[in-house]
């Protein structure tokens, strides 16, 4: 007969807890020893204190039971131990951190969590309290790399995110339907896609040049950045062929920008005008990267870099959702009233603004007031006036021969942009 294998040996479940909170108070306790070593003053506890603090804890849960009031008292001990510890540092040191001491009561708590079975919490604390503590000298630097303007900026965005959005009613209002969350929403993403690139624009000012700011300022908004290549190729008198091709990659990337906020809103819509969006967006970025590489009779040092507005403004925020509702609204009436031609006449008069309003509100009533085909034949009609009028700013703001070459470019991106309404609307 075959001779049984023996199972081997399996370690008590208590044993696996007690050598988690071994090694995560042991990795604490570790970085304050190397802490301690680097600093000529009192420093609270090292490799063996935290790891006796940790199976404390563990204890005193497992002592506890349901109930607390035993770890709450261990949990007092503790603290008391360290406020002894920070009133010694305070007596004999002129400046006095407490992070060493808060570190200790996490230790605690690290312990505890394992005896109560909480394993990925007590290893996400333990770990992320290894790296706040190991991180001090670039965290604390951050403070003075990040100026306050931009600390606030992100907090406008929070306010916008979690703030308003949640307490907004999810639910169709008034006769045309208008949902009041769906279009807080619309402001949340294109406040998203327009500060992320505000940030990439702001953290490579003056390494990336004219192309990465034609590029990430398409991402932000191609009217403004044409506006802006615009009056610095008329300073720089310079490049126009860098300036010019960079100003169609702008309008370029537009196509992506609006690929990515019709994918969102409306998933259906865009499988029918992902591959117009996206062929658009490649000529313009190909076109006018291989123009930019073209190169000029005479060229300058650009010397004024552009410096991004802040795209955050809690005014332009509600302005925004403001006109995305009367654009919704427009669109109905036009497509109820006028029909078909009246939603197109409607598409070309928007292209004169910015863009992102009236298509965003296609995605909303595509489907229900107006047909997806329709919607997107308006979504290319709009991207093309809106190109054609880009053409004319671009040559009243730049100087001579950058402005011609901007208006011969954007014009023919604005006439390849109706090619795909050939298929659109058959």
């Amino acid at each position: 007969m075959p001779v049984p294998i023996a199972s081997p040996p399996q370690l008590p479940a208590e044993a696996t807890k007690i050598i988690l909170t071994l090694f995560l108070s042991f990795l604490i306790g570790l970085e304050r020893e190397e802490h301690k070593a680097t600093v000529d003053k009192y420093v609270f506890g090292g490799i063996r204190t935290y790891p006796l603090i940790g199976l404390l804890g563990y204890a005193m849960a497992l002592l506890s039971g349901p109930q607390l009031w035993p770890l709450t008292v261990g949990f007092g001990v503790i603290a008391s131990f360290l406020w002894l510890s920070y009133r010694h540092k305070l007596e004999t040191a002129e400046s006095a951190g407490v992070t060493t001491e808060f570190s200790g009561l996490t230790t605690y708590v690290v312990g505890a969590l394992i005896s109560l079975g909480h394993f990925w919490i007590a290893g996400t604390l333990g770990v992320l309290s290894v790296l706040l503590l190991e991180l001090k000298v670039f965290l604390e630097g951050l403070s003075k790399r990040i100026p306050a303007q931009e600390i606030f900026t992100f907090t406008k965005f929070l306010f916008l995110t979690i703030v308003i959005l949640p307490i907004v009613p999810n639910e169709s209002l008034g006769r045309f339907g208008v949902n009041l969350f769906k279009t807080w929403l619309v402001v949340v993403a294109v406040s998203a896609i327009s500060y992320a690139s505000y940030l990439l624009q702001a953290f490579t000012k003056g390494k990336g040049g004219i192309i990465l700011s034609a590029f990430l300022g398409g991402a932000y908004s191609s009217t403004l950045t044409t506006v802006v290549l615009a009056k610095r190729a008329k300073e720089a008198d310079a490049s126009s062929h860098l300036f010019s091709g960079g100003i169609l990659m702008a309008s370029g990337v537009m196509y992506l920008r609006l690929a990515v906020l019709v994918g969102i809103f409306n998933p259906r819509l865009l499988s029918g005008i992902a591959t117009p969006l996206l062929a658009l967006a490649g000529v313009g970025l190909a076109v006018g990267w291989l123009w930019s590489r073209r190169p000029d009779s005479k060229s300058s040092e650009l010397k004024k870099e552009y410096v991004p507005l802040n795209p955050l403004e809690l005014w332009v925020a509600f302005l925004f959702g403001a006109i995305f509702v009367a654009m919704l609204v427009l669109t109905d009436l036009a497509v109820i009233h006028l029909g078909r031609r009246g939603l197109f006449g409607l598409a070309a008069v928007m292209g004169v603004t910015d863009v992102d309003p009236f298509v965003l509100s296609l995605t909303q009533s595509a489907s229900a007031a107006t047909s997806t085909g329709l919607a997107a034949a308006a979504i290319m009609i709009s991207t093309a006036s809106n190109n054609a009028i880009k053409a004319l700013y671009a040559f009243g703001f730049a100087d001579r021969k950058t402005g011609t070459q901007s208006l011969c470019l954007l014009l023919a991106f604005s006439a390849l942009g109706f090619v795909p309404l050939i298929w659109l609307l058959t």
